[in-house]
């Protein structure tokens, strides 16, 4: 590999700033993907203000040197997978936040935690609603690299319909301010929502101001026990069929289990899956609603149905729903998928993955936002058993194709990433993928970006 000369940018940046201890390097090849292909990078950089990013761009573009962005290292789909010779850009010290309460806004740097902006939003008795499974590890700045989703997303929407403005660093160096603190603007192209899920391949957002509202009305939970995750999938039909609950999610017998093991809170080891249902309506109406998904739980099988207006029970069963990935996880390495359908294919989703499963010879946990149609296949393989890990690979691959068939998408709210990407094409078509490199080429010529994502 060639020497590049670090002096340079080390005489740019606060001291110590620019790293090249390998042992620290190690720690940023991979991101929770764990992707076995990750390089090792050139020198770790950690800004904290958007004028350290622009210098660490100026003198990589200066340099031809590639530059991968990384936030909380999360990434399912190996978004930030460090590649050999780039620079990497960790968001993790951008850690500053303002709530602006007469505007319900909170102007966020990209370090901080979705549990954090959370809890500083409910200080001010406000509420920012998306919630990935990993909130309390996850960055906001990988939330919006992702458009990253959630539980309570069926019906209060993904992250960029909270994301009202940001500053993002280009290619180039240039730093951006799109977007701001008001709720309707229509003055040019919707750049702010360009950025939204590019997955760093278009600039590095250092700065996010994000819609807050009102806080959430107590919810009143619903949980049902199904012989079958068919069954469940129709139930799941049944009450979107009427009703936008405020979360309904899915679990199978696999992940049942799992989570049982881990938490020990009395779960049916028996049932072939679980329904967990929400209403947050107020009065006679939350009332209606959880009628609603009772009956939907009932006609379609459901041998045990239980409901709670009591908030720590409901956030039990939240918890339990929370905690199925590294419950599973605890089984074998993960490939983990995040396709979505339209709802009405739903059934037909989780029958095709279990006939995958069964083809392959490989488990595969299913468990989903079920309300809106996203559903995360954990296909657990030994990675020692170089047999199973490519029948593993190739139910990866067949359940993407899958989805595709339904209508479907290869992501939900994961994002493309590195091991994703051999599927978009088939997915969005030539056409889509000339415009997305045409994006790319107008904003990032020289392809410095994130590498080796997506496109």
């Amino acid at each position: 590999m060639t020497t590049v000369d670090l002096s340079e940018l080390r005489a740019e940046l606060p001291e110590q700033m620019v790293v090249t201890d390998p042992d620290i390097l190690a720690g940023y090849r991979q991101d929770r993907a764990a992707d076995p292909d990750a390089g090792t990078p050139l020198a770790l950089i950690r800004p904290t203000t958007t004028a350290q990013v622009q210098t660490t761009v100026r003198w990589c573009a200066a340099h031809a040197i590639p530059i991968i962005t990384r936030g909380a290292g999360t990434s399912l789909s190996g978004g930030s997978t460090a590649v050999d010779g780039a620079v990497m850009i960790s968001t993790e010290k951008m850690r500053e936040l303002t709530i602006d309460t007469a505007t319900r806004t909170a102007v966020v740097q990209p370090g901080l935690f979705n549990s954090e902006v959370k809890a500083a939003a409910a200080a001010h008795d406000l509420w920012y609603p998306p919630d990935p499974s990993s909130f309390e590890i996850c960055s906001i700045g990988g939330n919006v690299a992702t458009n990253a989703g959630g539980l309570c997303c069926v019906k209060y929407g993904v992250t960029t319909d909270y994301v009202l403005g940001m500053e993002v660093v280009l290619a180039d160096g240039r730093a951006l301010r799109l977007g701001g603190k008001q709720l309707k603007d229509s003055a040019g192209l919707s750049l702010t929502k360009l950025f939204v899920g590019s997955e760093g391949l278009l600039g590095i957002i250092t700065e996010v101001t994000l819609r807050l509202l009102p806080p959430q009305a107590s919810a009143c939970t619903v949980v049902g026990t199904f012989s079958s995750v068919h069954d469940a999938s129709e139930a799941v039909l049944a009450i979107t069929s009427k009703i936008r609950p405020a979360m309904l999610e899915f679990m199978d017998k696999v992940s049942i289990n799992a989570v049982e093991d881990m938490l020990r809170m009395g779960l049916d080891r028996e049932a072939g899956a679980l329904l967990v249902a929400q209403s947050d309506a107020p009065g006679p109406a939350g009332v209606a609603e959880v009628e609603i998904i009772r009956e939907a739980f009932e006609t379609n099988g459901a041998a045990d149905v239980f409901d709670t207006s009591d908030a720590a029970e409901g956030e039990a069963f939240t918890a339990a729903r929370r905690a199925a990935i590294p419950a599973v996880e605890k089984l074998g390495s993960l490939l983990l998928e995040d396709v979505g359908v339209p709802l009405p294919a739903l059934p037909a989703l989780i029958d095709g993955v279990a006939a995958i499963a069964d083809q392959n010879d490989v488990m595969i946990s299913v468990i989903a936002h079920a309300g809106d149609g996203n559903t995360h296949p954990l296909i657990v393989f030994d990675p020692e058993d170089a047999d199973e890990a490519q029948r593993a690979q190739q139910a990866f691959g067949e359940v993407m194709d899958l989805a595709i068939s339904l209508g479907g998408t290869i992501t939900g709210e994961h994002g493309v990433g590195r091991l994703k990407k051999a599927w978009l094409p088939n997915q969005v078509g030539p056409d889509v993928m000339a415009l997305t490199a045409a994006i790319k080429q107008a904003l990032d010529p020289d392809g410095l970006l994130n590498p080796g994502v997506l496109l």
